[in-house]
């Protein structure tokens, strides 16, 4: 029996390495595959750059490759929040952004170096895989390895769950995700509904034609509303001001005005919010995550041209208006929109399996629950 090369554990330090470190999974492990999509590799970049992402000021991280025979075979990183930490009295720490070969040596090897970094930082629980906070990527695909992944979303060989169940990391909290077929027009319960909520709340849809008009007028708002309705989620940690700032520059300029409403009741205050963009998983397939030279214009084609699919990256209700039917107003809205645009189905994007609220929205479409994904934790 051949004897297996060592592996080699390298800290990921400075811009050359980081971008090895984005690029890994779409270059090595999955060229070519029919459902993984790649992360836009400046995301990844600039998520593990302290001058950038605006969560190093409550957060610490660490990156590690492994190598074998002076070829990647791996990648982890392990992400401290002191800011979560703080809010629940605990010391856990993340492991998030891990792809590694089909051999058991490689990911025993980068867990053992990402858990001793946690246990170095006096913390006492690994828990992943999970990011900074909850706009990146989390939870590991247990479910649905035969369907297209989403822009926002983790795809993972099969492998890696025995992998890392067999290093002792049992399930902590599962997501399902949903393919919604949109309806050639908004059923007619969802418009009773809907005409019902709008009277008895006293509320209206609008939207905006003009980015920096959006911002000026609810730009904050938007994600103000959704630390309020996202706040008792798992693990989730609400945004600071620096981060707030930070996606409002970074993602309302990309978005398709058209596929956000926004619900006001009669003081204009923002109860509601849905932020949904025509698919980019083809996309990011064919641009491999880069955009240049020629990634940005099938980015571009995707946002502005033909797409059959719609993802609904968010869905927030301010906490005193759940469970009233608020959501239908934004889907009533949205359906005509989706149908105009060609979008064949919409996919939901991960959800708690026990947020029951988010789930009840979809009982008048025609769905399928077609992935699931997992956070694990691992006492230290």
């Amino acid at each position: 029996m051949t004897q297996k090369s060592p592996i080699h554990i390298k800290e990921v330090s400075g811009r050359k390495a980081l971008s090895k470190f984005a690029v890994f999974p779409a270059d090595e492990l999955y060229r070519n595959h029919p459902y993984y999509v790649p992360s836009l590799v400046a995301d990844v970049t600039g998520t593990f750059d302290p001058k950038e992402n605006p969560a190093y000021e409550f957060s610490e991280s660490i990156c590690y490759m492994a190598y074998r025979d002076g070829r990647p075979v791996g990648r982890i990183a392990g992400i401290i929040n002191h800011n979560l930490n703080k809010r629940t009295g605990k010391k856990e720490a993340r492991f998030g952004f891990v792809d590694f070969i089909d051999d058991k040596d490689v990911s025993e090897t980068l867990f053992k170096f990402v858990e001793e970094w946690a246990r170095k930082k006096g913390m006492k629980s690994m828990h992943g895989p999970l990011g900074f906070s909850d706009m990146d990527p989390e939870g590991l695909l247990i479910e649905g390895f035969d369907q297209m992944g989403t822009s926002v979303t983790i795809y993972n060989h099969p492998y890696y769950v025995e992998h890392i169940e067999a290093l002792g990391y049992e399930k902590e909290t599962d997501w399902v995700e949903f393919k919604i077929q949109v309806p050639k027009e908004v059923p007619e319960k969802h418009q009773r509904i809907t005409d019902i909520v709008k009277r008895k709340y006293n509320l209206r849809v609008i939207k905006y034609t003009d980015a920096n008009k959006l911002i000026k007028d609810y730009g904050q708002k938007i994600f103000e509303l959704i630390n309020e309705a996202y706040d008792e989620l798992y693990g989730y940690s609400p945004l600071t001001q620096k981060q707030i700032d930070y996606y409002i520059k970074m993602y309302i300029p990309l978005i398709r005005l058209e596929n956000v409403p926004l619900i006001v009741n009669e003081h204009d205050e923002l109860i509601g919010v849905g932020i949904t963009l025509p698919s980019l998983a083809k996309a990011l397939q064919k641009s491999r995550g880069r955009m240049f030279p020629f990634g940005f214009i099938h980015l571009l084609k995707a946002l502005k041209g033909k797409n059959n699919v719609v993802e609904m990256l968010l869905v927030a209700v301010r906490p005193d208006y759940q469970s009233k039917g608020v959501n239908a107003l934004l889907f009533a809205d949205l359906i005509p929109v989706f149908n105009k645009n060609g979008y064949v189905y919409a996919e939901s994007n991960p959800e708690l399996e026990d947020n029951n609220k988010v789930q009840s929205q979809w009982q008048y479409f025609e769905r399928e629950q077609h992935r699931r994904r997992r956070a694990y934790c691992k006492k230290l």
